[in-house]
């Protein structure tokens, strides 16, 4: 008789808060595996802690966000060797069937490589084109040689992995345009579960119901989301519209990668602006839906070029209309007519992009319509399936 083993994930950061590693993590805890999730652990974390029937075994590692390249390192050294310690002694006890590692950095994977080789498939997630976020984040260090050797350990780090996972077709085509074999990449996209993104499950806000324009924002506030031209937008509205009244929430952790609190008391926009700090995924549905319209402004480089936001999805399967930057992949997945877009760093075409939303109803309302039908059909829901199916295919059972 066969026995499904359980499943071990190591991820980089605060389990609680990623939502594509608790989705996929969730979804094969629900099929019937066990899971074991190796995250890092904030201060007052405990070091160990179930979250939806995942078993998570917090290393005593944080993150240190916005820090320079040499903290990074060590932080990422350590990490790495701390849950290849913790993975092997753990696998002595769970005969593991099957590792996911989720990057960045990929080299992460190699805190698998004990179980590697004993046999146990690895599947490496890449959430982000690792060479391309080190120049946007690094732009001083990001020398030619350092781009070689980011794009080596990429390319090693693929190579130890039985299969590896990008989040859209751009990355996808990517790795098979630099030689990994297409049979070992796969596409499970960023979606959000309709679950939870359910908006019958919180009161409905007729658009500008209290007479004041609603304006969301949910995620972190860093450097590759431009809301310091969103709050240039607003100073424009102002200006254009004195009469209209507007409001905006950000929702997300404050890296102090960009002075936005400051910023916005120095354009007299603090009556206007609320930030919220972070709060947890649960919460996010109830924030949207109180809102207007959702915001995903990006900042346009080379890495974004291959990134798709997944505050889209969330803000349409919510019904809000949603304004993101005009990205490559934002175009690819999003045709004419349901998600309103303007070029990156366009203060004054944010605006008037806001102004249309609120000027045409009938037009913003059929935008609405047509995204969340399109995001239904891309739902977790749905994508679980093809993710589940290549856990099950690759997963080491006993006897």
């Amino acid at each position: 008789m066969s026995r499904r083993r359980p499943v071990a994930m190591v991820v980089h950061s605060y389990y609680e808060e990623d939502p594509r590693v608790r989705r996929e993590a969730e979804a094969v805890r629900a099929s019937g595996r066990i899971v074991d999730v190796f995250s890092l652990r904030r201060e007052a974390d405990p070091p160990e802690g179930v979250l939806n029937g995942v078993q998570i075994h917090r290393l005593d590692v944080q993150r240190h966000q916005g820090a320079g390249i040499g903290t990074y390192l060590r932080e990422y050294a350590e990490f790495m060797a701390r849950a290849s310690v913790a993975l092997t002694r753990a696998h002595l006890r769970r005969r593991f069937g099957l590792v996911q590692v989720h990057t960045i950095p990929d080299a992460l994977v190699f805190s698998a490589l004990p179980l590697r080789l004993l046999g146990v498939p690895v599947i490496l997630d890449m959430h982000e084109a690792m060479p391309e976020f080190f120049r946007m984040r690094f732009p001083g260090a990001s020398r030619p040689l350092v781009r070689k050797a980011l794009v080596v350990q990429e390319r090693a780090s693929i190579a130890v992995a039985t299969a590896a996972i990008t989040v859209n077709d751009a990355l996808a085509g990517r790795l098979v345009a630099m030689g990994v074999p297409a049979a070992k990449v796969h596409v499970v996209l960023n979606a959000p579960v309709l679950a939870r993104f359910d908006p019958g499950a919180h009161p409905a806000r007729p658009f500008m119901a209290d007479g004041t324009l609603r304006l969301v924002y949910a995620g972190a506030l860093s450097m590759v989301y431009e809301l310091d031209v969103a709050l240039d937008a607003l100073a424009r509205i102002r200006a254009l519209r004195p009469g209209l009244r507007v409001a905006f929430d950000l929702y997300g952790r404050d890296f102090a990668e960009v002075p936005l609190r400051a910023r916005a008391a120095d354009m007299g926009l603090a009556d206007v602006v609320t930030f919220h700090g972070r709060v947890p995924i649960e919460a996010v549905p109830a924030a949207l839906a109180a809102a207007d319209v959702g915001l995903a402004p990006t900042r346009r480089t080379e890495f974004t070029d291959f990134s798709l936001s997944t505050k889209i999805f969330e803000y349409a399967a919510m019904g809000k209309p949603a304004v993101a930057s005009r990205l490559p992949m934002v175009e690819a997945m999003f045709p004419p007519g349901t998600v309103t877009t303007y070029e990156a760093g366009d203060a004054e075409a944010l605006a008037e992009a806001l102004l249309h939303l609120v000027d045409d109803g009938p037009a913003r309302e059929a935008a609405v319509a047509r995204t969340a039908e399109l995001v239904g059909e891309l739902s977790w829901e749905r994508v679980s399936e093809r993710y589940l199916a290549l856990v099950e295919s690759l997963a080491r059972d006993g006897r």
